[in-house]
């Protein structure tokens, strides 16, 4: 839990060059996709060419702009692993990709979380296929505590209200 909250506070207090004005994405589902491909480990990282929370490779950085730390500029040799590397310029590369990329992936007509989830690990040509077991288990799980955490906020505010 300590993790996840400092994992949440890197990725609102920190500072990026390049702040994207359209967000598709909730704190909740970055938050998911975070636990879910990382486990929300903030060390610098890159496994298999994917790094940071979000493991991001540069393929999906380069798609979404490629968003650079204050220090870097898109050429410095650096610039993708030092952003997809710090929480807050690695939330705003999910932010760009979802915004340019964003589709309804399951076919439930409308473009929510779930379509974020399989963008994210799929990418957005393939989005569409099946999720390998463990990613849809981890993510759905997430997903279903934040509605629940939601759903108790929501109860207890009526009762504060009504008393």
């Amino acid at each position: 839990m300590l993790r996840l909250l400092v994992c949440l506070w890197l990725l609102v207090y920190s500072g990026s060059s390049y702040e994207v004005p359209n967000k598709p994405v909730t704190e909740d589902c970055l938050d998911c996709l975070c636990e879910t491909m990382s486990g929300c480990n903030a060390s610098a990282i890159c496994v298999n060419g994917a790094c940071g929370i979000f493991r991001i490779t540069w393929g999906y950085w380069v798609e979404a702009g490629k968003l650079t730390l204050p220090t870097d500029t898109a050429l410095s040799e650096d610039a993708f692993t030092n952003c997809v590397n710090q929480p807050h310029c690695a939330a705003n590369t999910v932010q760009n990709y979802m915004f340019k990329h964003g589709q309804d992936c399951n076919g439930d007509e409308h473009i929510d979380c779930l379509d974020f989830g399989a963008l994210h690990k799929l990418g957005n040509l393939k989005c569409q296929e099946e999720l390998p077991y463990i990613f849809a288990k981890v993510f759905n799980r997430c997903l279903k505590s934040k509605e629940r955490k939601a759903e108790e906020k929501i109860i207890q505010e009526q009762e504060t209200v009504s008393t």
